[in-house]
């Protein structure tokens, strides 16, 4: 008989308990990828895993976990779920392998085992962080791609770079934050059914927030709309739905930072009901209102797809008059 372990983290104890059930001759352990699930969550597989490699001589056990696969594993679940991880996150964090003091610097060029138990390259981060610019070529390009752990065909390849290269030159250090940011939107492709051509915001402390939108249609037709709000992301979700004919009803959004600095991109996921389902969308830009207007158009596409262009956009061959409603 294999004696199972099942933790929940309500203490903070859920990774601790795990290991001492190992301890004690459990052989099979559930966990869950960034700790992810009910209440405080499950215990963490990727800091089960971690220990026990670290650990070996004291546990005498082994998994047959590629390890280099952790932190690929942890961005993509992120990305799927819309659940970030905080970035003091053991092992998978972003900055789990940094070191900002200067100390702890100066203990890492002396030897890395002073400060870091364990290689960065063991659980999949790459060591090197900033290496590419605008004057980067392809070629350096996938280099970095396949070293952070992203396999990409030729015809998708191209389409990332093509997003690289207009990030660079809005921003002149790209950090490998950026590229996964980029990469992990083309992962998943849903057809554009509806997309922006244009938008414009009004917002100010004595003015009302606004915000007109310009979209193409599933049939191809151009659409304009406006619409005011509490605040110009508000206003923009608005005319996105007078435009689309979609009422979903948002439930979350989340902005995070990619990267550090005041051109750091920003990382919008936004989640919506409609029709008894929830859906997601998520994109990045370092023009935080753009990527909360793109995040939301791919959370349209995405119930456009499911629910069919018949059932959500009956008067798509209207070409509405901007700032009036469709009749």
């Amino acid at each position: 008989a294999i004696i199972s372990v099942h933790c929940h983290n309500d203490l903070g104890l859920g990774v601790a308990n795990t290991l001492a059930a190992l301890k004690a001759g459990a052989r099979q352990v559930e966990c869950t990828i960034n700790g992810i699930g009910e209440r405080a969550g499950n215990a963490s597989l990727e800091e089960i895993v971690m220990a026990i490699r670290t650990r070996s001589d004291h546990y005498g056990l082994h998994t047959g976990i590629k390890t280099e696969g952790l932190y690929p594993a942890s961005r993509l679940l992120s990305n799927i779920t819309g659940l970030q991880v905080q970035r003091n996150k053991a092992i998978v964090g972003e900055n789990a392998f940094a070191h900002e003091a200067g100390i702890h610097q100066h203990g890492m060029l002396q030897h890395s085992s002073t400060y870091e138990i364990m290689r960065p390259q063991d659980v999949g981060v790459g060591k090197t962080n900033l290496v590419l610019g605008k004057h980067s070529g392809k070629h350096a390009f996938r280099d970095r791609v396949d070293a952070l752990g992203f396999t990409l065909d030729d015809v998708k390849l191209q389409s990332v770079f093509d997003d690289f290269k207009r990030l660079a030159d809005r921003k002149p250090d790209i950090y490998d934050a950026d590229i996964e940011a980029l990469v992990q939107g083309h992962m998943e492709e849903v057809p554009e059914h509806w997309k922006i051509v244009g938008f414009q915001t009004v917002a100010g402390t004595d003015v009302q927030h606004s915000a007109s939108v310009k979209m193409q249609g599933p049939s191809g037709d151009v659409y304009e709309e406006a619409a005011c709000g509490d605040g110009p992301v508000d206003s923009v979700f608005k005319a996105i739905q007078r435009t689309t004919r979609i009422p979903a009803r948002l439930q979350d959004y989340q902005v995070r930072s990619v990267t550090v600095g005041k051109d750091a991109q920003g990382e919008v996921n936004v989640e919506a009901e409609y029709d008894g389902r929830v859906y997601r969308g998520r994109a990045v830009s370092t023009d935080v209102i753009r990527a909360s207007a793109e995040a939301y158009v791919g959370l349209i596409n995405r119930i456009v797809t499911e629910v069919g262009v018949e059932h959500v956009a009956p008067e798509a061959a209207v070409v509405a008059v901007a700032g009036a409603p469709r009749s």
